[in-house]
């Protein structure tokens, strides 16, 4: 059974190098990672809140947030219309 993983990002480079490198390096046997681009699917932002993430890039697994790399807090992806 895969554990699911849910990678947020708002599309910057350093959001980009860390989905490559990161989200990509995750083993989908046990792993099922998600993609959520907030720039493109601003409805997302208030579960990325919910799961406490504060900026971007992001993955939270478990229900743990992992702040990988500071490229926008939250709070700029929400501003940015």
């Amino acid at each position: 059974m895969t554990q699911k993983a849910i990678f947020y990002h708002a599309g910057c480079s350093v959001c980009i190098d860390a989905e490559r490198q990161i989200a990509a390096a995750l083993d989908p046997a046990r792993f099922d990672v998600e993609i959520v681009h907030l720039g493109n699917d601003r409805a997302r932002i208030a579960d990325a809140e919910a799961a406490g993430v504060a900026s971007v890039p992001a993955l939270v697994i478990g229900g743990a947030p992992l702040h990988i790399n500071f490229g926008a807090s939250l709070a700029d992806v929400k501003g940015a219309a």
